[in-house]
């Protein structure tokens, strides 16, 4: 065997020992770059999964909640049999109706178990009275479970065979000034049309599906693997979602993360993810608690749809023409050519694994590594740009809710809420700067008896002019707000109590001036008192109070000083 032959069989077998090697490693790191970009992408397609669900649901919700808290309609629950409160009750659930998104209401009333509805056909106008509920029947059963467990709300998904619909039901429980529970009032979302908005958004390789606290499956795109009111169902019956898995491990795991989930509270944001395996093919699972509505957020990545290791058989090819050019004489090309690029591209999908998309400059060799790197800077890009969006649109959201929490929707005056914050900052600035300021307590006088002879509509606009008035009376740095009904608040800056007086004086003169102007002469009845940095906010509050009711009680239309 002659030398030259046993080097090029030496040769070889270093050749194929190095290309088994680097086939070893090339595999090796493109499952790595896989599983770390998908988990990113995990993350942030939950994410923007449960921002989709919220925004359809909480408006939906929140409106739900305002219409419970209804004057009128608790008054017919209290007394069902009375036809005025209940004539007035219905004109203020036709008034809600045109709010809903599917244009639709229910209300149940416990007292005598009269179920009214109402669709976007206004089909029932007139007769919105349906059935009377059973508590022997299983269909109705949804009614009596959520009034014995005591939930102000609920989610559920429901067909309701009375009226022969299937629907995302939004239950809110009506209370009395007792706390006693007199109705059940909410709307309902079409189940089909919210499952091709929401679920079903025909995306390849991108499963979503929602699911109650127990695990039951509440939204998803296959109808048979819904867990319909499952409410009313014992956990050993009801549809979870380890029935989408085959594997003991796969179902294990994911009961794991939900229960882990549930260990850390009420804290929207986290996602916990994980590989499991759905009909044959490996899938990362990613996991998200919504706490707004105690659902949980379930996505599944089919990876090998989503990002096929067969976009980086360049990668592989780039590895086997280095090796077989020369171990020893084209070192130097392997190295600049594939090693370094490769040591690069390494370093930026670990800083795009660790959230940071602002890539340092990457060499981009004229072969498929640089092709590589140029997909990856794309692929990063659109990364960035999608998680850009994606927290513009939640910086967006919140803020809209952080408004809505604060600002009444009828005066654009703050709120109780916001006014408790007004309040609580103005008590800490003057207990730092050893000031006093003023409060004034105010509302319509015989306001009820303009809602009876006008109608709401023109209360509204009675409570509406006097926000402009209000605005228009104090100065800049003054807080007016809108406490509930047709009180009003206005806490003024660090003042004395002559200046406390005038402005009280000057919005009382205004208001009667203004509003005789308008063509309807309206009075204003005004509690003031001058607040010291050492009462809490219950003590102004009460002491105000006092002072209105004092202003009423001689005679309306007047300031009294606590």
């Amino acid at each position: 065997m002659s030398l030259k032959f046993r080097f090029l069989m030496l040769t070889t077998a270093l050749i194929l020992a190095a290309a088994a090697g680097s086939w070893v490693a090339y595999q090796t790191l493109i499952g790595s770059i896989i599983e770390r970009w998908g988990q990113q992408v995990t993350e942030i397609q939950v994410r923007y999964d449960s921002a989709r669900l919220l925004s359809s649901l909480e408006r939906e919700i929140g409106l739900a909640k305002q219409l419970a808290r209804s004057p009128s309609l608790i008054a017919w629950a209290t007394q069902p049999d009375d036809k005025s409160l209940q004539q007035r009750a219905l004109r203020e659930l036709e008034n809600f109706r045109g709010g809903f998104g599917d244009k639709s209401y229910f209300v149940a009333l416990t007292k005598n178990l009269h179920y009214y509805f109402n669709n976007a056909a206004n089909e029932f106008a007139g007769d919105q009275f349906r059935y009377i509920l059973d508590p022997d029947k299983s269909d109705d059963a949804w009614f009596f479970q959520l009034i014995n467990e005591n939930r102000d709300f609920h989610l559920n998904v429901n067909p309701d065979t009375n009226l022969g619909v299937t629907k995302l039901w939004i239950d809110v429980l009506v209370r009395n000034d007792n706390d006693d529970i007199v109705a059940m009032v909410g709307t309902g979302l079409n189940l089909d049309d919210f499952l091709a908005d929401i679920v079903d958004i025909g995306q390849e390789g991108v499963t979503t599906l929602f699911a109650d606290y127990s695990g039951a499956i509440q939204l998803y795109r296959d109808r048979n693997y819904i867990d319909f009111a499952s409410i009313i169902k014992p956990v050993g019956q009801k549809k979870t979602v380890d029935l989408l898995f085959e594997k003991p491990r796969d179902k294990q795991q994911m009961l794991g993360m939900l229960a882990m989930l549930k260990q850390q509270g009420p804290t929207q944001g986290i996602v916990q993810s994980g590989f499991v395996e759905v009909n044959g093919r490996k899938h990362l699972a990613g996991v998200a608690y919504l706490p707004t509505i105690g659902w949980f957020e379930i996505t599944l990545l089919d990876l090998t749809v989503l990002l096929p290791k067969r976009d980086f058989w360049p990668l592989g090819l780039v590895f086997v023409v280095a090796l077989l050019v020369s171990l020893s004489v084209f070192q130097w090309a392997i190295q600049s050519r594939v090693l370094r690029p490769m040591a690069h591209l390494e370093k930026a999908v670990k800083q795009v694994r660790d959230g940071h998309y602002d890539l340092p400059y990457l060499p981009k060799p004229d072969n498929e590594i640089g092709q590589l790197v140029d997909h990856f800077e794309k692929m990063t890009s659109r990364v960035r740009h999608s998680t850009q969006e994606l927290e513009g649109r939640v910086a967006h959201r919140t803020e809209q809710l952080h408004r809505q929490s604060r600002i009444d929707p009828l005066t654009d005056l703050k709120n109780r809420r916001g006014l408790d914050e007004a309040l609580q900052d103005m008590i800490a600035l003057a207990q730092r700067e050893q000031q006093s300021f003023g409060l004034l307590w105010l509302d319509i006088d015989y306001f009820k008896s303009i809602n009876d002879e006008f109608g709401h509509q023109f209360g509204d606009d009675i409570l509406r002019r006097l926000a402009l008035w209000l605005r228009a009376a104090v100065r800049p740095y003054d807080q007016v707000g809108r406490w509930g009904g047709d009180e009003f608040v206005v806490v003024m800056a660090p003042c004395d109590q002559e200046a406390l007086h005038g402005l009280a004086e000057r919005i009382r003169v205004t208001a009667e001036e203004e509003s005789a102007r308008t063509g309807t002469r309206i009075t204003v009845s005004i509690g003031a008192h001058h607040c010291q940095s050492n009462e809490t906010i219950d003590e102004l509050l009460r002491r105000a109070d006092q002072a209105l009711y004092s202003a009423k009680k001689q005679g309306r239309n007047r300031v009294c000083m606590a």
